[in-house]
């Protein structure tokens, strides 16, 4: 039994769900984990995020947001914010991720997902954007952006990244986030992919995509949710198939310049490719969780592709000179055999 079992029992005794039985869903790269509940009245769903490490409060704030906004996220049916312990409604097991194993259609997941974003970023910034949510500003875009230099060099070279190469880097970013400042400004749930999309059956548009994982929303260009879900860490996406997205999404914003919007969608592609292969790398190095590893090769072929386009050329020549294409791999020391 853990330190938390006791909590645990506590608040499923308050809550009614005392006598269900439980089985563990999944955990995450955070230190939050889900249990299924199985019960007289039906299922629910155990979120277990012990604090100081996690923080249930934003989940809360931004699962009853999307419900305002016609979105299908969780409902909240109980909630003890002080032990981070929250039961929630039960949205199956349809996870886009399960889904696309099983040979469901590609094409018409994605739409949906698109359509999502479009729903989003079709409403005024005061809707969609609740009036206390952190800005996507360029301080925090480039704190994750060095990730690369903080947790993947030293894992790939044994040594710190050196002061004046930590420097140059983090000054090319500096100007060239600029460039994702062309589009708008709407909610970014910043974690938009298929491990935290679903499909809902009974549910009609865009309520049929249950959303997951949206407790670190921001408010920032609306090219980074797209470029989340359509550059995916985790599994590769057919260029077309993308391509096809992007003119779906620009459809539906006749007024957005598509120039400005490929450059936003680029850099923030790159910001992001930059950000998830030093999380990937920390959560082996400082979390003991090596499974994301085998990710970084399709993640560095995306930031390849990303610093193609001409506004990162000055992160391409930082990139091209500091990490050779050749060592552009799993740090050795931390490959599995």
């Amino acid at each position: 039994m853990t330190a938390r079992e006791p909590l645990i029992a506590a608040f499923l005794e308050h809550a009614g769900w005392s006598g269900a039985r439980r089985a563990r869903l999944a955990g995450d790269a955070s230190f939050r984990k889900y249990d299924r509940l199985v019960g007289a009245g039906g299922n629910a769903v155990l979120m277990d995020a012990p604090p100081p490490m996690e923080n249930v409060q934003p989940f809360i704030r931004m699962a009853r947001h999307l419900a305002r906004l016609g979105l299908s996220a969780p409902r909240i049916l109980a909630e003890d914010v002080a032990h981070g312990l929250l039961l929630l409604e039960d949205l199956g097991d349809a996870t886009y991720t399960r889904l696309l194993a099983a040979g469901h259609d590609e094409d018409a997941l994605y739409r949906l997902a698109v359509d999502v974003l479009i729903a989003i970023h079709a409403r005024p910034a005061t809707e969609a954007v609740p009036a206390d949510l952190p800005a996507y500003d360029d301080a925090r875009l480039l704190a994750e952006a060095a990730l690369l230099v903080d947790w993947y060099l030293p894992a790939l070279r044994g040594h710190p990244t050196p002061a004046e190469a930590v420097e140059a880097y983090r000054a090319v970013w500096a100007r060239t986030l600029a460039v994702a400042r062309r589009v708008p400004d709407s909610l970014v749930l910043r974690d938009y992919h298929v491990d935290n999309l679903m499909l809902l059956e009974g549910r009609r548009g865009i309520a049929a995509c249950g959303l997951l994982d949206f407790q670190d929303a921001v408010a920032g260009p609306i090219a980074y949710d797209f470029v989340s879900l359509v550059e995916d860490a985790r599994r590769d996406i057919d260029p077309r198939r993308a391509a096809s997205l992007r003119a779906r999404y620009l459809a539906a914003f006749p007024a957005l310049a598509p120039a400005d919007f490929d450059a936003a969608t680029a850099v923030l592609g790159a910001q992001r490719h930059c950000k998830v292969i030093g999380i990937f790398t920390r959560l082996a190095v400082r979390d003991g969780k090596p499974d994301y590893l085998v990710h970084i090769p399709r993640v560095w072929r995306l930031l390849d592709r990303a610093l193609a386009h001409p506004a990162l050329a000055a992160v391409r020549l930082w990139i091209d000179r500091e990490v050779p294409a050749e060592t552009r791999i799993v740090p050795p020391g931390l490959a599995r055999p």
